[in-house]
């Protein structure tokens, strides 16, 4: 019978199974550095110790999660006979041929590997967070551009709306959205068929202000955009792509639509409140001196020169998209009961907390780490970017 590990070989053994993830992190930092001085405001991050440490930490979670199939040593779905709340490092009864002998991180109420549902916890968590995150600027910038430039009536209407969402509670609002009973009804499908529709229009818009003096340009690229924008369209508001290669499950798309709609508010008033102040400087009248048209000088001139807080924004952001979707997870809504999200499986771990801590900690530390990770990073770029 194959004896249980002690906790230098646990660790021995978890290092040897994220070996995908050191050697991509030693190439992306090595190719990182040898260009640094030609990388903008990333390049700069390098100059910063607690921006480095938080980009390290994203990054070992990133090729984490895009590595899981390699990395995971059990299939986190499985449960085999004798493991139930195993010990970190114990051994599995009788394994088959071709099984991992142990279960690194021990083993959780249902006999499932702790380390593996860790490891595809890491992907359920960045396959939504990073995305929502990008659509939820997306809209805000939409947004938030025209009504602070131009003012006015917009400016009051649009004001008013965002401020009405957040007026309401964020983590009742969210709780309502990914509610089960919410899914019966037209409302996700509504809302995700404007939601999804709005990055494409944004990008149009984007490439047709720059290219609107090369009309050959601008219709091949617009083309380019509508064809793969609405085939994209298609599967995630519809799921009615026809070669299935965009989709998402009524939860998951619950859950994605739900973390747009609490977050395009917010950044929507961050946008409209640094276009105000940016409006006055002197580059943005001699612009409009130029002729150039409004579109042009909103996303060309205007939006690269608040890149720095919206980049900053943009990491707290999918760490506050992660703390909620693990408090989704911890109340087992928008998500399956089987799925080895963090939040859930904290939730699951928690009813033997004293007796069997490691079927909870491991997923909690994982969060606290990637959070911490991006909170760091965050402010390794606010730093860097109040040095321009």
């Amino acid at each position: 019978m194959t004896e249980p590990l002690g906790w230098f070989e646990i660790l021995a053994g978890m290092a040897v199974r994220l070996w995908p993830v050191w050697v991509a992190m030693a190439l992306v930092f090595a190719g990182s550095l040898g260009f640094r001085r030609h990388l903008g405001l990333y390049g700069k991050l390098f100059d910063s110790t607690v921006g480095m440490i938080g980009y390290a930490i994203v990054l070992f979670w990133l090729f984490t999660a895009l590595f899981a199939g390699v990395i995971i040593t059990h299939d986190p779905l499985v449960q085999l006979s004798g493991m139930r709340n195993a010990v970190p490092g114990a051994a599995v009864a009788m394994p088959a041929e071709g099984v991992y002998p142990h279960y690194l991180l021990g083993g959780d109420a249902l006999a499932r590997d702790v380390f593996s549902r860790m490891v595809m916890g890491a992907r359920e968590v960045l396959r939504i967070a990073p995305f929502a995150a990008i659509i939820s600027f997306m809209i805000g910038i939409s947004l938030g551009l025209p009504a602070g430039y131009f003012g006015g009536r917009l400016d009051t209407v649009l004001t008013f709306v965002a401020n009405l969402v957040l007026a309401f509670p964020v983590i009742l609002l969210f709780f309502l959205l990914v509610a089960p009973e919410i899914q019966s009804t037209p409302i996700p499908g509504v809302m995700a068929a404007i939601l999804f529709l709005v990055p494409i229009l944004f990008v149009m818009v984007l490439l047709n202000a720059r290219f609107f003096t090369q009309p050959a340009k601008r219709n091949l690229y617009l083309g380019l955009v509508a064809v793969v924008g609405l085939w994209a369209y298609s599967g995630l508001a519809f799921n009615a792509d026809p070669l299935g290669v965009w989709g998402m499950s009524p939860n998951l798309l619950n859950v994605f639509v739900a973390v747009v709609f609490v977050n395009a508010p917010t950044v929507f008033r961050i946008v409209r409140g640094i276009t105000l102040d940016i409006k006055t400087r002197d580059y943005v009248a001699a612009a409009q001196t130029r002729g150039e048209g409004p579109w042009y000088i909103m996303m060309w001139e205007m939006l690269p020169n608040a890149r720095g807080p919206l980049i900053v924004d943009f990491c707290l952001r999918i760490g506050y998209t992660t703390i909620l979707l693990g408090t989704l997870g911890f109340f087992g809504l928008g998500v399956t009961p089987e799925s080895p999200d963090w939040g859930s499986t904290i939730n699951a771990g928690r009813r033997l907390l004293t007796v069997y801590p490691h079927a909870a900690v491991v997923p909690a530390v994982a969060l606290m780490s990637l959070v911490l990770g991006l909170n760091l990073l965050a402010d390794g770029l606010r730093e860097e970017s109040l040095k321009d």
